[in-house]
């Protein structure tokens, strides 16, 4: 029975999530400026709970931290849904600075990565194999309790789409997790390689779909675990970057730059 309950849950959620999302376009008329502040990082709502091998820490990135009502809507709803979780919150140049710090010989790599998506991709994946933790795309909601989706034994999980198919917008890991520095790997080969074209394929799922089988990991359906963009969508997100989302950004950049900046560049590209 919990699993149609969830399905149900979700639906309301989606509903109520929708309805705001609607609210906000008048919101932001009246208000053309109005920007709300994601922390860089946020103590749990309540303490306590029981111990997991998944660190319990939401880790979210963005180009900015000003953001639309309703982004910070979603994620003050993730903060509802996980309120035992510290929340960690980066933007594009403490991506760089984390990476730089932790992991200095992929660093080149990294930078050869000409759109945010692209980045973001890799940094999810090492930040949570230094760290460990839940990652969630900035538009990526909970539709029931983390905690009870991870479960306090499971080492990693991994999020399937309507499709069957892993993604990357939700990702739960212990750190030093061997299948999440795989993925890590077939990233570098890709930059390095450069052979594979679209940030899909060289950074984002389609790494996950090539190196990860989903008979061996532990997968759950985005239906009984985590949607996207029904608090928010691509007008709200991006509102404030004229390129606008990564499937148009593609378009006219390259994902992988021809050559490696040098060590000392300052680059902060989004």
């Amino acid at each position: 029975m919990k699993k149609p309950l969830i399905v149900a849950t979700s639906r309301v959620i989606k509903l109520l999530a929708n309805i705001t999302k609607v609210m906000s376009y008048p919101f932001h008329w009246l208000l053309p400026n109005k920007r709300f502040t994601l922390p860089e990082r946020a103590a749990p709502l309540l303490k306590g709970g029981k111990p997991s091998r998944i660190p319990r820490i939401i880790w979210q990135t963005n180009f900015t931290n000003r953001v639309t009502l309703p982004v910070y809507l979603n994620y003050l709803f993730n903060r509802l849904m996980a309120p035992r979780f510290d929340y960690r919150f980066m933007i594009t140049e403490a991506r760089r600075e984390f990476i730089a710090e932790h992991y200095p010989e992929i660093l080149p790599h990294y930078e050869r990565l000409q759109i945010g998506a692209a980045q973001a991709d890799l940094w999810r994946l090492l930040v949570l194999q230094k760290f460990g933790g839940v990652y969630l795309d900035i538009d990526a909601h909970q539709v029931w309790p983390l905690s009870c989706v991870l479960g306090a034994e499971r080492e990693e999980l991994y999020v399937t789409t309507r499709r069957g198919e892993l993604s990357n917008y939700f990702i739960a890991s212990a750190p030093g997790n061997p299948h999440m520095q795989a993925v890590i790997d077939q990233i570098i080969n890709n930059i390095t390689g450069d052979t594979v074209t679209g940030v899909f394929d060289t950074t984002g799922p389609g790494v996950f779909t090539k190196v990860l089988d989903k008979a061996i990991v532990p997968t759950v359906s985005y239906r009984h675990a985590v949607h996207q963009g029904s608090f928010t969508n691509e007008y709200f997100q991006y509102i404030d970057k004229a390129e606008g989302k990564w499937t148009r950004q593609q378009h006219n950049t390259a994902v992988v730059s021809d050559a490696p900046p040098q060590p000392s560049s300052t680059d902060t590209r989004n």
